[in-house]
Order: C-alpha cells, then sequence, then structure tokens
C-alpha cells in the first residue's frame, strides 16, 4: 500500500529534493505538487534534474485526500495555509518544513521532529516540524553532553553554510559574482535557530542553558554544513567517544569517526558525521553534514517513515562521492 502525498510549495531548492528522494521511496506516490508561481508547468522545468524521472505538473489546486502533506513554502506560510486548508482535522498526516512551528508555545500540536531527541514522540504524531539546518547540525553536535549534564560551560560555535541555505529566490549574498571566492558571517549571536536549538538542549538537559555563542558563515559553495563547537570538558577522548557513541547508537544516519572529516563526505547522503577532540580541557565536536538533506529533505522523509510505522531509514540509503 502506498503513502499518498501532497506537496505544497513546491518548486524550492528543498522541494526538489523532497520530489527526488519521494520518486525513490518504495512506499511513496506523489499526487500533486503545488506551486502558485509555477503552476501548469512540468516539475522537471524548475527542477532540471528530474527530466525523464518525473511527468507530473506543478499544480495551484490543493486536493484533500492524501495521507501525508509536506509543507515546503518559505518561512511563514505553513500556519496561513493551515487555516485556509483544514488538514489539522482530517486523516492527513503533516510535516512541516518551515519554522512557523518548531517553538513550542502552546498555539499548536506539532512535535518538533529531530529524530535523535524525539524519535517516539515523532512515531505517534500526526504534525511534525522539521528543524533548522543549522539547528539540526548544532543539536546533534550538543545533545551528548546536555544528557550526561556535562554542557556546563559557555559554547563557541561556528557554522559554515553553502549557499542554498538562503533559499531558492535570487538575492545580493547568492549572485555568482558576490558569493564567488568569498566568505562572510551573517546574523552573528542572533541566528533565528538559536531558540530552537536552545528549546531541544534544554529538555534533555532540563536545567539552566549555559550560553551559546554562535557565528553562522556564508560559504562560497552551493551545499553543506560544516559545525565546529568547543566547550570545557574535564575528561578524556576515550570517554568522549564512548559517551557519543552509546548516545546515538539506536539513530541510524549520525556516525562518529576518530578521523579527521571533510564536507563532501555527507553532500547528497542524510548522514551526520561527528568527530571529536579534546585538548587542553575543551570537547571540539566538529559536524557535517547536507543542509538540503539531512538539514531538511531527507529529515522530512526519515520523520514520514516513522510517522507510518515504516522503516526509518527506508528511502535514504543514499551514496554520496568523495569527488
Amino acid at each position: 500500500m502506498s503513502i499518498r502525498i501532497g506537496i505544497v510549495g513546491g518548486a524550492g531548492y528543498t522541494a526538489g529534493e523532497l520530489i527526488r528522494l519521494l520518486l525513490h521511496h518504495p512506499k511513496a506516490k506523489i499526487e500533486w505538487i503545488s506551486s502558485i508561481s509555477q503552476a501548469n508547468k512540468p516539475i522537471h522545468h524548475i527542477h532540471k534534474d528530474l527530466l525523464g524521472d518525473c511527468d507530473l505538473v506543478f499544480t495551484d489546486a490543493i486536493k484533500a485526500d492524501i495521507d501525508a502533506l509536506f509543507l515546503c513554502s518559505g518561512h511563514g506560510n505553513s500556519m496561513p495555509f493551515l487555516k485556509k486548508y483544514d488538514f489539522r482535522n482530517s486523516k492527513t498526516k503533516i510535516i512541516a518544513l518551515s519554522q512557523d512551528f518548531r517553538i513550542s508555545d502552546g498555539r499548536h500540536d506539532f512535535i518538533y521532529g529531530l529524530p535523535e531527541l524525539n524519535k517516539k514522540s515523532i512515531q505517534k504524531a500526526k504534525h511534525v516540524v522539521n528543524p533548522g539546518c543549522f539547528a539540526t547540525a548544532i543539536q546533534l553536535s550538543l545533545l551528548p553532553l546536555t544528557k550526561e549534564k556535562l554542557l556546563q560551560k559557555e559554547v563557541h560555535i561556528n557554522g559554515l553554510i553553502g549557499t542554498t541555505g538562503a533559499g531558492r529566490r535570487p538575492r545580493f549574498s547568492t549572485h555568482f559574482s558576490w558569493a564567488d571566492n568569498n566568505v562572510s558571517i551573517y546574523k552573528p549571536f542572533t541566528h533565528q535557530h538559536l531558540a530552537e536549538i536552545e528549546q531541544g538542549l534544554t529538555q534533555v538537559m532540563q536545567e539552566v542553558l549555559p550560553k551559546l555563542h554562535f557565528i553562522p558563515i556564508r560559504g562560497n559553495f552551493s551545499r553543506g554544513i560544516f559545525v565546529t563547537a568547543y566547550t570545557k570538558f574535564e575528561a578524556n577522548i576515550e570517554t568522549a567517544i564512548a559517551l557519543y557513541k552509546d548516545f546515538y547508537k539506536v539513530h541510524p544516519f549520525v556516525i562518529i569517526t576518530e578521523q579527521m572529516i571533510d564536507l563532501k563526505q555527507v553532500i547528497n547522503t542524510n548522514k551526520c558525521v561527528l568527530q571529536l577532540q579534546v585538548h587542553e580541557g575543551k570537547l571540539l565536536v566538529t559536524t557535517i553534514l547536507d543542509n538540503l538533506i539531512k538539514g531538511a529533505a531527507g529529515q522530512a522523509l526519515q520523520n514520514m517513515n516513522l510517522m507510518f510505522g515504516l522503516e526509518e531509514s527506508m528511502g535514504l540509503k543514499l551514496k554520496g562521492s568523495a569527488f
């Protein structure tokens, strides 16, 4: 039996990756893909990599008879959409990829969809909201420390992201002539993902969280996130590795390695790879993932698998390339 799927906001980068993944998922059947701006155009006119793989056409019509709804529209659009189309009172399970429902404020019933944090709740949920890409990487960097209440001192975080992190809509910082051979910081100490990061870490630690100093950096490449985070740590490297491996032993997409890592290891995969170092009383965690897969579409599909009682990694055993 197939899971009948509708996608809203189908013209963006994240939606393109989601469509590609769903086309090869053994239990998924895409019923419709909505885009107001691209209505009546073939999907492969926008997502050119899908030429020969997908003969669907964008629509501006919303049909309710589906099992799963993915909301891929820009931030701030999911909440108005669900007020206009009342899927929340139907049997349809919803996975939102925008930030509209990421903060638990008592006004919605969406479960925060970081599987490594909330797997059991996601399995029972009807409505799930995907974490942000930086929020995914940084929480996975620090969650094992919070569980053991070892995150007691301030954390210094640098996060480098490719230009697809800014979305498909052109803007000054994504123009080739500006981004090529260039690196810059943006929103230092104030990035919007900090609120959900602090929410998730506090959920595990259940006490006051130390200060997180986060500097986001725009990279001159297309996709991927490379995060370094360091904080005070009084134990040795063997203890750190054992701690992280134990925490992630039941989570198939998080990998702990003692080797130095580089971003190309995870591009086009749903992997998140962590490498640990201890130096002069500090633990350095280096974390890499693909912002469009594990940071967005792949994690959304991972959540769908959990919500429908499927194998968590179904349709996500993707292989990247070292070149």
